[in-house]
């Protein structure tokens, strides 16, 4: 009796694997293009001034721990740290509290006039933040949030907002829409399925948009020097301006201040990528 064997997959026929050099050497490349400055500012993390002057890209001749205690003395990024993590915090749980409900609302009710508010979402993504400095500027000296981290943190809110409601609508329409049938059976309200049931099961996704508008947070440089004026007030982004005497920068020290700074974020993403994967994993239906 005759059989029909199945064509074997690409990488089993007779004749050896396809050619995939070219795909491993441009990964390669990728790869060595994007840890090259990385490497470049730890090289110049311990170096001294004159040595990163003669030699900017090559490894140290001599190797200057201290550096790193002169960035965290002189540029006071202990009190940054701390000032930086109210403000990514806040912005993160102002991010959640705004566009979880106004995504929950574009991707499951249906709602008038839906692809008008997406568009509109779209809008604001898109449109330069510098069009607003000036009534923005003139409305918080007005109200009393010039110079204050809870001012800045609704300006971050305002910042990530549109773009976090569509990336988290995007991904509650791909939720199925039995859980939501189920509970509507069981005499639920519509916000007792968004908060029990729907906004639960998105916790995926609403940890994509609390790493996005952190990283926002943690990184902006041009609304914190414009809306904070204290010392005691400015996040550890603006560390890198105490570092210029006049018309001259310490490298040795901007370069330290970098690796100091860049740490939390490596460890974060580190950290919340093991429990993202996790929660991608796990489905809802479990028993």
């Amino acid at each position: 009796m005759a059989t029909t064997r199945a064509p074997l997959p690409p990488t089993v026929r007779r004749g050896g694997p396809p050619r995939v050099w070219w795909f491993y050497t441009l990964l390669t490349f990728l790869a060595i293009f994007a840890a090259a400055p990385l490497v470049a500012l730890g090289f110049n993390s311990v170096k001294s001034d004159q040595e990163i002057a003669s030699n900017p890209l090559g490894p140290p001749q001599e190797v200057h721990w201290d550096n790193f205690l002169h960035a965290w003395q002189d540029g006071n990024i202990g009190r940054g740290l701390v000032n930086t993590a109210f403000l990514a915090i806040g912005t993160v749980v102002g991010v959640w509290i705004v566009a979880g409900p106004a995504a929950y609302g574009l991707a499951r009710l249906n709602l008038p006039r839906n692809g008008a508010v997406v568009f509109y979402l779209f809008m604001m993504t898109a449109l330069p933040v510098q069009m607003f400095l000036v009534p923005l500027f003139y409305m918080w000296t007005k109200v009393g949030l010039y110079n204050t981290i809870p001012g800045l943190i609704i300006i971050h809110i305002a910042l990530s907002a549109p773009f976090a409601t569509l990336l988290l609508r995007s991904y509650l329409i791909t939720l199925p829409v039995e859980f939501e049938e189920a509970a509507r059976l069981d005499g639920a309200s519509e916000f007792s399925i968004m908060r029990r049931v729907i906004l639960p099961l998105a916790w995926p996704g609403f940890l994509t948009i609390g790493l996005v508008a952190a990283l926002a947070a943690y990184n902006d440089l041009f609304f914190a020097t414009l809306f904070i004026q204290s010392d005691e007030l400015m996040p550890v982004s603006t560390t890198y301006l105490g570092f210029q005497t006049g018309f001259t920068r310490q490298w040795s020290l901007t370069s330290a201040a970098g690796v100091i700074i860049t740490i939390p974020i490596l460890l974060l993403f580190m950290a919340m990528q093991r429990k993202f994967v996790e929660g991608l994993t796990s489905g809802g239906l479990k028993g």
